[in-house]
């Protein structure tokens, strides 16, 4: 999967270098470029944002001020063409500072250790659930692997749970799911909807996307929540 960048520069030739670098490089994608850094704080508040390229002086919002301003905050690079912020940078747990103007291989070296860093992070995320969900079903009860759930969808007063071998239709309530299965791996992103975390691909707008392209909504009271639980 690619990782997900945000430039942000209020100068159109940095901000046309860093589009260029990324292109060269294998697994980045820009999901937006912007000028603005009023207008990135709003697309890291709606989009899951893996690594932040940010200048520090810009107009209105300097780059140190924006990331003080988001509580969750994707692993970030500076780009900047004053050495005086550094200390400050790294303050922030900035993993690299790039200085104006910055080579490609200088480039490529900041973006492995983003890479290092969020593959270090992934690492820490909790392990397979054991056990397993017992219900009713066709009068007769089935023990469901909760390794095994992928997503349930609640229907008035019966669910249908997903799993990687069949689909289990029960009279129970997604209220009750919700408070049994365990926190650290699913999470209620839709009043019809509970998600296992790992599942989870990307998310597009107010949709998540899951293995083989299952789509499941996002409550748009939700959509924060599960953005900042999920990415």
């Amino acid at each position: 999967m690619n990782l997900r960048c945000l430039l942000v520069d209020d100068e159109h030739f940095a901000l046309s270098l860093l589009e260029k670098f990324i292109a060269d490089t294998p697994g980045l994608e820009v999901v937006a470029a912007c000028k603005s850094p009023i207008r990135a704080v709003e697309i890291l508040q709606s989009e899951p944002i893996d690594l932040l390229f940010l200048d520090i002086q810009m107009p209105i919002l300097s780059g140190t001020n924006l990331l003080r301003t988001i509580s969750r905050k994707p692993v970030t690079i500076f780009t900047t063409a004053y050495p005086q912020h550094a200390v400050e940078a790294f303050d922030l747990d900035a993993v690299d500072y790039l200085l104006k103007p910055f080579s490609f291989d200088r480039f490529t070296q900041a973006v492995e250790k983003a890479c290092a860093l969020l593959r270090q992070q992934n690492s820490a995320l909790p392990g397979k659930p054991e056990g397993y969900l017992s219900v009713k079903a066709d009068r007769k009860w089935v023990k469901i692997a909760i390794a095994d759930i992928r997503y349930i969808e609640g229907w008035k007063e019966y669910v249908t749970i997903f799993t990687d071998h069949e689909k289990v239709v029960t009279l129970e309530s997604l209220n009750n799911l919700e408070n049994t299965l365990p926190a650290t791996h699913f999470l209620r992103v839709h009043k019809s909807f509970i998600v296992a975390k790992d599942r989870v691909q990307k998310m597009d707008g107010e949709v998540l996307v899951l293995a083989e392209n299952t789509r499941i909504p996002v409550a748009r009271a939700r959509k924060r929540e599960v953005l900042s639980t999920l990415f």
